[in-house]
């Protein structure tokens, strides 16, 4: 569809316009009213959450036998501040790369720790995360992956500091590594 060029307004069309509407008078500016006051801020969300605390303390919703007590791996370079290690099992490093070992056997596994880790360090990268497995499947001998992981990282001099990851990235399948910078 075409626009259509308006036609240039002439003299006679202004003339004829002004008579048609008359004297003008113009209207004092008004102030706009002011806005009503906001009320309080209240703690709706605290307050129901505070009151849930005591049904949920006698509800619980896991099973106490399903924690993995004893199978996390840490490891903290001498010469470093236990408060590292403390912040890294606590999630306060964010994590700029994953390396996932599942599906590989010993060998592939130690290659692909040692190539992982030098690119880490290439790109700058300070804490990355290796999911090693938690080893289910693994004979009387333990979980594989993850023992060689342990002993692979603590002979690394470019590792600070080690641990098992927060159960959101993987608990004691994975292990968080902070680099040297």
């Amino acid at each position: 569809m075409k626009r259509r060029v308006p036609t240039p307004i002439d003299d006679d069309d202004s003339r004829l316009f002004r008579e048609a509407i008359g004297d003008v008078r113009r209207l004092d500016p008004v102030a706009a009213p002011p806005a009503p006051a906001r009320p309080a801020p209240h703690p709706h969300m605290l307050e129901a959450d505070e009151a849930a605390v005591p049904g949920e303390l006698l509800d619980m919703a896991f099973d106490p036998a399903m924690l993995e007590v004893g199978e996390e791996l840490s490891y903290l370079r001498d010469g470093y501040s236990p408060k590292l290690l403390r912040q890294l099992k606590r999630g306060q490093f964010s994590v700029q790369d994953d390396l996932d070992l599942h599906q590989m056997n010993a060998a592939a596994a130690q290659a692909s720790i040692v190539t992982f880790l030098a690119e880490a360090k290439q790109h700058g990268r300070r804490c990355v995360r290796i999911v090693h497995g938690k080893g289910l499947r693994s004979r009387a001998a333990g979980p594989v992956l993850k023992g060689l992981t342990d002993r692979l990282l603590r002979r690394r001099d470019d590792v600070i500091a080690f641990a098992s990851a927060r159960p959101a990235l993987g608990g004691t399948g994975a292990v968080v590594v902070l680099l040297k910078a």
